[in-house]
């Protein structure tokens, strides 16, 4: 994706619903590529909906949401492991 956001997390479900009812699920007899996903971002306004216009045409299926969050704190720049 172009650009460089602030940064995100992606977590893949082991179980879902769609919206039909029907159950998916990590079995370990079957590969299953219809698992949900959730990515996560944060950044400012401007960036998340310039990324919206990118992601929006790759959805065949699912639900995006836009949520505002409070953040409490932001560390960047320094690890701790190394001192």
């Amino acid at each position: 994706m172009r650009g460089h956001g602030a940064g995100a997390t992606v977590l893949r479900g082991i179980l879902g619903f769609d919206a039909d009812g029907c159950l998916h699920t990590a079995k370990i007899l079957r590969l299953s590529e219809d698992l949900p996903i959730v990515v996560e971002t944060v950044d400012r306004p401007e960036r998340t909906e310039a990324l919206l216009t990118e992601i929006d045409p790759m959805i065949c299926e699912g639900l995006i949401t836009r949520e505002k969050a409070r953040v409490i704190a932001y560390r960047a720049g320094t690890n701790a492991d190394s001192a």
